[in-house]
């Protein structure tokens, strides 16, 4: 089949308008050609969930390393085969006798496994996502240098080591913040001061902003792949390939 054929441009681009049309639907309500793409699309990523699984993870990760790589020009073993990443197999399938009321009990060793590496990666994950973080936070407030207000320009890609005025407003206004935040999360004792009860309402106001900001984020995403929909639909499909205009 020729995949360039405008004829079978058209047929996909017609489909992929008539799915969109479908999944909008339910803005409307569930109706069963809602149903009909909810269940296609379901299918097809579990399919291609299950392909690139393989292609992605199994083939290079466990596959290639059980058998090995071969050179193809001396036809001599390139990399050695590790047999026993087959006990793997075995493995992945005691996971299934969850579904056993006598062997139920074998399914909790190759669980017990994957959060026990899952919680020790995710930690170092953490570590290393937030531990920079946390050394970021600790900022310098007291300039070192009042010959200018602003950074000047970098000079042979070496940063100035000086800290100008405006960094340590800036910095100032971070520290305040950061307190801010962290004293609205103090839930043991109670602010009696004036001062620290309103450290914790400026840290919930600093909050909500930075919350605000987060779901009008999100909402500019949803709105983006609406638009570009929106443009297929119109644009490429309708305009350009039915009414054939430019």
């Amino acid at each position: 089949m020729n995949l360039e054929n405008p004829t079978y441009v058209f047929i996909k681009m017609t489909a992929g308008v008539l799915a969109t049309v479908g999944l909008y639907s339910v803005l409307y309500k569930e109706t069963k050609l809602y149903r009909f793409f909810e269940h296609m699309f379901l299918g097809l990523a579990a399919g291609w969930s299950l392909t690139a699984i393989w292609t992605d993870t199994l083939k290079d990760q466990w596959w290639g390393p059980m058998v090995g790589k071969v050179d193809e020009q001396t036809g001599l073993m390139k990399e050695p085969a590790v047999w026993p990443w087959a006990f793997v197999v075995p493995m992945a399938f005691m996971a299934y006798l969850i579904f056993s009321r006598k062997h139920n009990w074998i399914s909790r060793i190759p669980l017990g496994l994957l959060i026990g590496l899952g919680a020790g990666q995710a930690f170092l994950n953490w570590f290393n996502l937030y531990g920079p973080q946390m050394q970021d936070s600790v900022k310098v407030l007291i300039p070192t240098t009042f010959s200018s207000l602003t950074v000047p320009p970098v000079v042979n890609g070496q940063p100035d080591p000086n800290v100008y005025l405006s960094q340590a407003i800036n910095n100032l206004i971070f520290v305040a913040t950061l307190l801010c935040v962290l004293s609205y999360f103090i839930f043991c004792t109670e602010f009696k001061s004036r001062f620290l009860k309103g450290m914790s309402t400026a840290g919930r106001l600093v909050l909500m902003v930075g919350f605000g900001a987060i779901f009008g984020s999100t909402v500019m995403t949803r709105f983006a792949l609406f638009i570009d929909r929106m443009y297929f639909v119109w644009i490429e499909w309708l305009w350009r390939s039915v009414l054939h205009l430019s």
